[in-house]
């Protein structure tokens, strides 16, 4: 299983990143976790479009899925697109909130995907094992687990403090986690996880390896970073454009 970070800045594109996309590949299967605003540019650096066999989205806020408006219009104007759908996993409602998105009139997008709503549970998808969990988010928004040929992954979407989320990550040999919340007093519950409660959330599912993303421009990256190492010490950030073998 490999991992390409496509966007990785939190809450919006930052001046180094696109907002929140990844690539996961095995065995030929390219399948996408979320496409924030600004990745639809940095993925076609690296990946055919037309070579992303399913999209999943943790959740329906703009900087996790507004870059699907660019996906529709490339898939329908380009003249490079196959025309096959594409399966794209998200809540309940997706169709219409990007639909919206893509247009002011809510005009349907089912020409480009075909739409599959995802709840807590388990699934196949292509190579993968999936499962699901609920996060703690202000809108329905899932953690995913990827599991292949003995290896796992587990990415967070956007959740503050959640034993939901430490349960589906238990024993995975990598957790992409968030880190949008500095340190400090009076952060509101229920929305992000700050550098050590990643780290924490890492020590406490008994990981291989914390990968820290989603740390939005205006928040002291490497003050995250250092916050998490000190509670789990196989801690990286990520980088757009980066690979991770898993």
């Amino acid at each position: 299983m490999k991992l390409t970070v496509v966007g990785c800045s939190g809450s919006a594109p930052g001046p180094r990143s696109a907002a929140s996309s990844y690539l996961v590949e095995h065995d030929g299967f390219r399948l996408l976790l979320d496409l924030g605003n600004g990745a639809f540019g940095a993925l076609q650096a690296l990946a055919d479009p037309d070579a992303i066999d399913a999209i999943f989205l943790s959740h329906l806020h703009a900087d996790h899925c507004l870059d699907v408006a660019p996906f529709v219009v490339w898939h329908r104007y380009s003249g490079r697109a196959s025309k096959e759908r594409v399966p794209l996993y998200a809540p309940v409602a997706a169709e219409r909130r990007l639909a919206l998105a893509y247009d002011a009139d809510g005009d349907g997008i089912t020409d480009v995907f075909d739409f599959v709503p995802v709840g807590p549970g388990s699934f196949a998808l292509g190579p993968f094992e999936v499962s699901l969990a609920r996060t703690a988010h202000p809108i329905e928004c899932y953690a995913i687990r990827l599991a292949v040929d003995g290896r796992s992954l587990v990415y967070t979407g956007d959740t503050g403090p959640s034993e939901r989320v430490v349960e589906l990550a238990r024993g995975a040999d990598v957790l992409l986690a968030e880190a949008a919340h500095p340190p400090g007093p009076g952060l509101p519950a229920g929305l992000h996880l700050t550098g050590r409660e990643a780290g924490e959330h890492a020590a406490a599912a008994g990981v291989g390896r914390l990968l820290l993303t989603h740390v939005p421009a205006w928040v002291d990256e490497i003050g995250q970073l250092f916050a998490a190492s000190a509670v789990f010490s196989e801690t990286e950030l990520v980088r757009s454009g980066a690979t991770y073998e898993i």
